[in-house]
């Protein structure tokens, strides 16, 4: 105590004061840590919470018709196309559409089913023309369930998302004289909103650089863009869009199994949630995607499942994605 004893004076002493703001000071200074350690956990958890990988349902169609295809043998010559559901043989050149699969089942039918499933953020794809009322009758049947690519642009968009699509997934309209045409791109997002808007990436390495990057490919994967797929672009373009899907063009259709470093890549650096699709063998490859992609890459499979010509259980696969999304 001071030497008069007062304990007023003891209070309001200089020594002690400062004291007592240093103490008021780290309980501050403690409870806001404390609450920053909470939130950081918070965001961490959530973070686990979105990184959940999932399977994405698609319907490819061709000349109307459903089909899977191997999408390196695309071309835009219509001779090309072949009504066989058998494979073509590795004489044939690459001029020649290699089909794993065809049916007259409809679109429509898929689409049920998958919605039975509760399968969502699936796609349908128009490869070149003559899809359209399939790809509609798919959308009706699956309202907000599908997303849809193929000749997308600024014009039609809000068509497709009218005709019941949850998004439009687009590539040549933005892709376009091998760069990323940014006014396109901004008509795009002007015509239907960031959030209906699926860029997509599909992407192979140059022939003249096997091991290098991998560049976007446009116009049913035959043409090449000078954007490669790397953090830069992915940072860029995720934040113009809701979601990326991205082929393995060069895996698409072959069952020969994934990209692995590709997947390694989406999952590394996509800011938005991306969707890996070509050459899944068998069940192993949604557990490898999913370690490579840290649980947030999604993945699509076609020729493989048993109910497009293969010989992965559709129902298994469905099982899966149900135990990893419960």
């Amino acid at each position: 105590l001071p030497q008069n004893g007062h304990k007023e004076e003891y209070a309001t002493s200089p020594s002690v004061v400062t004291i007592l703001d240093v103490w008021r000071t780290c309980l501050l200074v403690n409870g806001e840590h404390q609450r920053n350690g909470a939130r950081t956990r918070e965001k961490d958890r959530e973070r686990e919470r979105v990184a959940t990988m999932k399977f994405r349902p698609c319907i490819d169609l061709h000349s109307g018709q459903v089909k899977q295809i191997v999408g390196s043998t695309l071309t835009d010559d219509p001779s090309s196309a072949s009504a066989s559901a058998k494979p073509k043989t590795n004489t044939e050149t690459d001029t020649k559409l290699a089909e794993n699969f065809s049916t007259d089942r409809p679109a429509s039918s898929y689409a049920e089913m998958y919605e039975r499933d509760s399968l969502t953020g699936g796609h349908v794809i128009m490869l070149g023309p003559g899809n359209a009322e399939a790809a509609k009758s798919a959308l009706g049947a699956y309202p907000g369930g599908l997303q849809v690519g193929g000749g997308i642009n600024a014009s039609n968009a809000k068509e497709w998302l009218d005709a019941g699509a949850s998004h439009v997934i687009v590539t040549s309209f933005v892709f376009h004289g091998g760069k990323i045409d940014r006014e396109r791109l901004n008509a795009l997002v002007e015509a239907v909103g960031k959030d209906r808007l699926v860029l997509d990436l599909s992407c192979r390495r140059k022939p003249a650089d096997p091991s290098g990057p991998y560049y976007v490919v446009t116009d049913r994967w035959q043409t090449y863009t000078d954007v490669p797929v790397d953090a830069s672009t992915l940072r860029e373009l995720g934040s113009k869009c809701d979601e990326f899907l991205v082929h393995g063009v060069e895996n698409e259709g072959k069952r020969c199994g994934i990209l692995e470093d590709l997947v390694v890549l989406l999952g590394e650096h996509s800011p938005v949630p991306v969707t890996y699709a070509g050459g899944v063998r068998d069940m192993t490859d949604l557990d490898r995607v999913k370690e490579l992609g840290k649980g947030s890459v999604d993945l699509t499979i076609g020729s493989a499942l048993d109910c497009f010509g293969g010989s992965m259980s559709y129902d298994e696969v469905v099982r899966w994605h149900k135990k990893e999304n419960p």
